[in-house]
């Protein structure tokens, strides 16, 4: 799937803890509006697609599943912190569940919340998409 690439940060671990490193322009150019994270999560976060937006999903601690549709296919990712990130280069519809009990995870958006670009209805979400 083009729109969605998993990267590895940079990450040093010594006698102090570890250091992970997200140089923002080394993954992707458009600029950051919004940051976000989620903690403590005991049920699935996501089912939904925002229109023009780009993101990056960094797994700072523990782990999560995530699937993406691009409009066409699912595609299904392991992240774990503090080092994996889910690249999302253009508007798919996703979902992130099996949350560790120590999982925090972070999102860096190229848009501020508006309510009314949210899609909630997969069946929507490809329509749109595909056009129809």
């Amino acid at each position: 799937m083009e729109k969605l690439k998993k990267i590895q940060l940079n990450t040093f671990k010594d006698d102090r803890g570890v250091l992970a490193v997200v140089e923002l322009n080394d993954y992707f150019d458009w600029k950051a509006e919004r940051v976000y994270y989620v903690t403590d999560v005991v049920k699935p976060r996501g089912g939904h697609a925002v229109r023009h937006e780009k993101k990056i999903y960094i797994c700072q601690k523990g782990s999560v599943k995530a699937k993406f549709h691009d409009g066409v296919s699912w595609v299904e990712f392991e992240l774990e912190g503090p080092g994996d990130a889910i690249l999302m280069e253009s508007m798919c519809f996703r979902e992130f569940y099996d949350f560790s009990p120590d999982a925090v995870l972070m999102a860096i958006s190229s848009v501020n919340y508006n309510p009314d670009d949210y899609i909630y209805d997969l069946d929507e979400f490809i329509a749109e998409v595909n056009g129809d």
